[in-house]
């Protein structure tokens, strides 16, 4: 590399590498992600009712949410397969929009905020999945979705 910038899954070779934590101690570590889809009004009230032809939104979406943070390593290339100790979905829903927040917790190596971020894009895709015949427009587009706000809103760590 030319500048002074090290990034950490980089090589010195300019390969890409897994950081090795190996030498960390194990701590007990929290991320937080939250994200939300925005949906017609009578999307989001068949939602609430729990009326969508394909079944309970918020729970098929809840189990997408966990299973992703479960395999976060697998679809990640260079995040560690980490113990995860705890996870927390939650779904609220507004008049335009369904909002998820994930919470991972995990003591080990290395953080788990990418674990709570796969949770939060696999929850809302799947709360797309299961209500997109509803939002579909008469020019067969999607005019009112959209997937927005995903971010990471806590990395917290402390000693076990």
């Amino acid at each position: 590399m030319t500048d002074e910038t090290e990034f950490t899954h980089v090589s010195a070779e300019g390969d890409a590498r897994m950081v090795d934590v190996g030498h960390k101690p194990d701590v007990a570590r929290r991320g937080v992600a939250r994200g939300e889809l925005h949906l017609r009004p009578s999307t989001l009230e068949a939602i609430r009712e729990d009326t969508v032809e394909k079944g309970d939104v918020v729970a098929v979406a809840r189990v997408g949410a966990i299973q992703a943070v479960k395999h976060t390593w697998e679809t990640v290339p260079m995040c560690h397969q980490i113990p995860i100790t705890n996870v927390d979905v939650a779904f609220s829903i507004a008049d335009d929009r369904i909002e998820i927040e994930v919470a991972v917790e995990t003591t080990g190596k290395t953080g788990c905020e990418m674990e709570a971020l796969e949770g939060v894009t696999t929850g809302l895709n799947v709360v797309w999945d299961m209500v997109k015949a509803a939002e579909k427009g008469a020019d067969g587009g999607y005019p009112d979705t959209q997937i927005e706000g995903v971010e990471v809103v806590e990395k917290t760590k402390r000693e076990p």
